[in-house]
């Protein structure tokens, strides 16, 4: 069995990027494998917000990856540069940026490319979308 980092840059809607990685991962799961966490990167990091609000009848991705991150124990990390540039603020940096709001919380966390590289070390594969 191996150990995956999942790469997500695709946005959450508008290609299909994020759903092949969420499904990707599901079945990585199943199949045995670990994932030691997803980092979402670039126009990935829209993954993460919480205030995705599809239609009912549409698949929220976001809630997906909550409820897939909760059910496994996975880490969901956000590269805090490509999501402060995108408007997507967790609690701790919309108080550092005097900013009322936020749309970013748990379990996704926020982090820097450190977090996807020291993962790259422990990981077998790293797999991007």
């Amino acid at each position: 069995m191996s150990t995956f980092i999942i790469q997500v840059n695709g946005t959450a809607y508008g290609d299909s990027a994020a759903f092949h990685a969420l499904k990707f991962t599901e079945a990585a799961i199943q199949a045995g494998h670990s994932i030691l966490r997803v980092f979402f990167y670039q126009d990935g990091v829209f993954n993460s917000s919480s205030l995705l609000a599809p239609a009912s009848d549409e698949f929220n991705i976001h809630q997906a990856w909550v409820e897939l991150a909760r059910q496994h124990r996975l880490e969901l990390v956000n590269c805090v540069s490509a999501a402060l540039r995108r408007g997507l603020l967790s609690a701790a940096e919309a108080r550092e940026q005097g900013l009322a709001h936020w749309n970013v919380s748990e379990p996704v966390v926020m982090g820097g490319l450190g977090e996807l590289v020291t993962g790259m070390v422990k990981a077998d594969r790293l797999v991007c979308f």
